[in-house]
């Protein structure tokens, strides 16, 4: 996952004034529109209410950095839109200079977040697209981090469980799109150390990997309505039980089944059929890229017995 992509840019305080140009009030101060050249460079052209930046305004920074939104004195606050010197953008809300409620951050790579914000990080219910990958996380974040109950859904397949510190935790299930789910869960697995001298302390490397448990159908559910009997009249009835028609059944047209329109053939699709007759798979989470890496572990048909 990508970082948030430029470090948050301080603008001049009330009493760097600077040059002015604009309207003022009775007491001399800045009041109405006007604009500023700020003594490090910097420019502001909006609203001023009692000498300090209030309302509309568009503040841009000497290297390139601007801010088009909302203040309320001298802070940013409201509704605004921040483009940050490496491109990177945040279009939303904001509370005292700080990204604060819901918002959308575009990221360098292309990557975007969706959602609820809290000082500044993503807290809250949001939505993380991976750009390289087509992935995207859906659930909540707590700190910046994905952490609690969510969804990663993938081009051909989805997991569902819960995530702490961007890694999936615990009981969880994949769900593919030939038809069927595969449940297990997640245990963190030390994969790495670092070859450091005995004296020194040794990295380890903190990896989710995932254990399948067993492979059922999809839960699908199809509505249907009672079955309504045919009529059928008397004389009709009198007709087939005649001297002719004795000893001969009428057969009856097949009823429709209840339940499912068509059948499950977990045996059906091409690429996606064949991770189902071959080894079963270990999963492990790559949350930069919301990516799944696997090792193989078994055979599915080994779940089944």
């Amino acid at each position: 996952m990508s970082d948030l992509g430029s470090e948050e840019l301080e603008e001049e305080g009330e009493n760097d004034l600077g040059e002015y140009e604009g309207d003022r009030n009775e007491a001399g101060e800045r009041h109405g529109h006007g604009r500023a050249r700020l003594p490090n460079g910097d420019t502001y052209e909006g609203n001023y209410e009692f000498g300090r930046r209030h309302g509309q305004g568009t503040y841009i920074f000497k290297n390139g950095a601007r801010y088009i939104g909302e203040y309320v004195k001298n802070k940013k606050h409201g509704q605004g839109t921040f483009i940050y010197p490496d491109g990177s953008r945040y279009e939303g809300e904001w509370a005292d200079d700080q990204r604060h409620g819901h918002g959308v951050y575009y990221y360098v790579n292309n990557d975007t977040y969706t959602g609820e914000w809290f000082n500044h990080q993503r807290h809250g219910q949001g939505t993380y697209f991976y750009a390289e990958t087509g992935s995207k996380y859906v659930g909540t974040w707590v700190n910046g981090q994905q952490e609690g109950a969510a969804e990663l859904i993938h081009l051909n397949h989805r997991y569902q469980g819960k995530f702490l510190n961007k890694n999936p935790v615990g009981p969880g299930k994949y769900v593919f799109d030939i038809g069927c789910e595969q449940h297990g869960e997640y245990r963190l697995t030390d994969v790495e150390r670092g070859e450091e001298e005995e004296e020194e302390e040794t990295s380890v490397n903190i990896v989710p990997k995932w254990k399948a448990i067993k492979i059922t159908e999809l839960a699908l559910w199809t509505p249907t309505l009672p079955e309504e009997k045919p009529v059928v009249e008397k004389n009709v009835l009198e007709e087939t039980a005649g001297p002719e028609g004795a000893g001969e059944t009428v057969e009856e047209p097949p009823l429709a089944s209840e339940g499912f329109e068509g059948e499950i053939d977990l045996r059906s699709g091409d690429e996606d059929a064949d991770v189902f007759q071959q080894e079963s798979r270990e999963y492990s989470y790559d949350g930069d890229q919301g990516n799944m890496s696997f090792e193989d572990e078994g055979r599915f048909s080994d779940l089944q017995d």
